[in-house]
């Protein structure tokens, strides 16, 4: 091994932003549990809150969560009575997700849980924009799972 440092977990990238994306994704538990949330039910209402009513694949492109992964979770939010699945009349293949009341006034009772989440991240508010570029810009540069669905 030691002729291998590439090997080496701290010569990684993927490890830390492994590691941070976990501790995180961690740290919204506690605020997301009152709503009854995951935290991937959360993004997909995020998504729904800025849209309002999105196809199911264009909101998996977003996500970068395929359908597989995606389905279960706006099937879970639609029992919860947040969102409401409708099939396209002209194309029954295409589903539209679209927020109900219930889900709309949900977006109130979330909107301090980001604020919360940021105060337990030791970054300035200029170093968390470099980095939140940073990682867009190498999302940008792979292949989206969602494209091969």
């Amino acid at each position: 091994m030691r002729d291998h440092p590439e090997l080496r977990l701290e010569n990684q990238l993927c490890f830390p932003l492994y590691a941070c994306s976990k501790e995180i994704v961690r740290r919204y538990t506690p605020h997301l549990e009152p709503l009854g949330l995951t935290y991937t039910q959360y993004i997909v209402m995020m998504v729904l809150w800025e849209d309002g009513s999105i196809g199911v694949k264009e909101l998996g492109h977003k996500l970068w969560l395929d359908s597989g992964t995606l389905t279960p979770v706006v099937k879970k939010l639609e029992a919860q009575g947040y969102v409401s699945r409708q099939r396209c009349t002209d194309d029954e293949r295409h589903v539209s997700v679209t927020l109900t009341e219930a889900g709309k006034a949900l977006e109130e009772k979330a909107a301090s849980i980001p604020g919360k989440v940021s105060c337990s991240v030791s970054l300035t508010a200029k170093e968390a924009m470099q980095l939140h570029g940073l990682l867009y810009r190498i999302l940008n540069g792979l292949d989206h799972p969602s494209l091969h669905q």
